[in-house]
Order: C-alpha cells, then structure tokens, then sequence
C-alpha cells in the first residue's frame, strides 16, 4: 500500500478529518482528548453501518484490528487502514512488529507509550485537537496536529555533533567538523542517544533520522526543552540529506523528494528510511557516487560534493566561513 489517504469520521457531534501517508501512524495525548472516541466511532461503523449514525470515508477500506485474533485478522486483509490503541497489549510485541513489517496496510496506533519495536516517523506523531470549525453548531471539528517539529531552535553553531550512527553519515560529518572546533561523536545508535545527550553542556546538535525514530522522541524532546544547549535535527535519513543536496542525476528525483508517499510501497519498506537507503544506492550504481551505507565512498568529501551537501542543511553552521 502507498500513498496519500484522507480519513473523515464524523456524527451529528462530531467530525475527525486527517490524512495518512505512511504504514505507521501514532496518535498521542492525554484522557479526554477524543482518541477513544474515534476508535469507538470507527468501530460502531463497522458493525451497524450507516445505522450507528457514524460515516467514515476514504478511499480505502477503514476498520479496528484488536481481540485475541488479530493475527488472523491481518493475515487476510490488504490495503487497509487498520486503527487500534493501547488496550491492545500485542502492539507492544515482537509478534506485532514482524506482521506490520510484512503487511500491505497502513496502521493508526493510539497509545500514549512509546513503542520501541516500531521505526515511526517523528513526522508522524500527532495529538488530536478540537479547531474551533463548526462553532456555531453542535458538532466539534476534530484535527490531527504534529506533536514534535523538526526545525526546533534553529539555526544553531554546534560546539558538539552527535551523528546517531556509526556508518556513513558519521563518516561525512566527523570529516566536515574536523577542521573547525566542533566535536564530532557517533552514539553508536538511536537507543543510546537520550544517555550520551545527559550532562552535555556544549551548545550540541543532535543528527538522527527522523524517518525511524519516533519511540525515541519523548524523552529527547524533554531533554531538549529542559537543556536549550541540545537541539535535535531530524531529516528522513542521511541518505535523504544526500538526494536533496542535488547531486545525483535523476528527472524522478526531485518528484520524489517531494511526494515519497506516491512511491514507497509499505510492504517493501518498513521505514522510509530503508526507501532512500535504497534509492541512494540505485541511483548511484556504476557512477562515480556509488553508495555504501556502511563505509562512506571518498567523493562525497571532495570539496565540491561536501559543501553541495554541507549548503543543503538549513540551520546549521558546520564550517568554518559558512
């Protein structure tokens, strides 16, 4: 399943309007916010129809995966919309995990834990809000908004550079600092990002990819809202950093860039990540650029191809004379 899906549920009370484009969704927030509202409204629909007094539409089929049979369940259904929440203790399993990185729908999770098994987007957390539309009514217009914002305390001149990887991207940004006074580290993964970042009193900019680190999200964005010294740069991946600084040759490659829901089939790609890593690669075979995630080809740090990519990171001083 790919691309773009506008969800509209709505009653004589209510009216819940979004729109989902990847296979993981999460929706967060406290009691009372109208999460449970909209699995309950989803659910009525899909057991009385228009008799519940509930329309749903979309372009696709919506329905609620929860119950001892899921498994089942999932198994025979394809591109699909698929709601559950937190009651559903197997969305914090393995089990949930392997079927959502095989299946060919798309899932809006509501839970207020972060769920670690999962790679979803930072882009792809929302809480739910009431607009004020329909005011002088009785219904109550409900929209979905983004909880974390990927451009937060920019621009920045870091003193500390933490890369989330040990790979390619920390190769390029370890050998861009590396005649400035910036500290460049690797934390040798997204989990051991939040206890590297703990007591640093440098101004630090932290580069992960946004594509996969969702469950991490909470507790960095605390830490940085309590530490102004940590700032949090969170594109796709580095690959996607790459792509966009306009390097590589390819008519497909800025439509992608700017629509990569039109493209990214979620069966294949459990992570949009895996999608750039891929297309990186593809599209540099038998060049010049040819890429490897997990030794960084020498062309990208010739001078011209380094500050192509260097000028493409809005917000961020990472040379000296920028």
């Amino acid at each position: 399943m790919k691309g773009k899906h506008k969800v509209v549920v709505k009653n004589n009370k209510l009216h819940y309007e979004f729109e989902i484009k990847r296979n993981i969704t999460i929706i967060k927030g406290d009691s009372a916010t109208g999460k449970t509202t909209l699995i309950n409204m989803i659910r009525q629909y899909a057991n009385l129809g228009v008799s519940s007094g509930v329309d749903v539409v979309c372009d696709v089929p919506c329905r609620i995966l929860e119950g001892a049979d899921w498994q089942l369940v999932l198994q025979n259904i394809s591109g699909y919309i698929l709601f559950t929440d937190e009651e559903n203790a197997f969305i914090r399993t393995e089990q949930f995990a392997s079927a959502v990185r095989d299946s060919d729908n798309y899932f809006v999770i509501i839970t207020r834990e972060s769920l670690y098994n999962l790679p979803y987007s930072v882009e792809e957390i929302y809480g739910i809000h009431s607009s004020g539309k329909y005011q002088n009514t009785k219904q109550v217009y409900q929209q979905l908004y983004k909880i974390y914002s990927e451009t937060e305390h920019f621009p920045i001149e870091p003193k500390h550079i933490v890369v989330e990887d040990s790979n390619s991207g920390y190769e390029f940004f370890k050998d861009v600092t590396r005649e400035s006074d910036i500290e460049c580290e690797s934390a040798g993964g997204k989990t051991k990002l939040y206890s590297l970042l703990c007591g640093m009193k440098d101004e630090t900019c932290v580069i992960a990819d946004g594509a996969a680190i969702g469950a991490e999200m909470e507790k960095l964005h605390k830490l940085s809202r309590i530490h102004r010294n940590i700032k949090l740069y969170l594109p796709e991946s580095f690959e996607w950093i790459i792509l966009n600084a306009g390097l590589i040759e390819g008519k497909d490659i800025s439509e992608i860039l700017a629509q990569p829901e039109k493209f990214i089939e979620s069966q294949e790609y459990f992570s949009w990540e895996r999608y750039f890593a891929r297309l990186l690669s593809q599209k540099t075979e038998g060049t010049i650029y040819k890429y490897h995630k997990s030794k960084l080809n020498p062309v990208y740090l010739h001078d011209r191809n380094k500050k192509a990519i260097v000028d493409s990171i809005e917000g961020i001083k990472l040379e000296k004379g920028d």
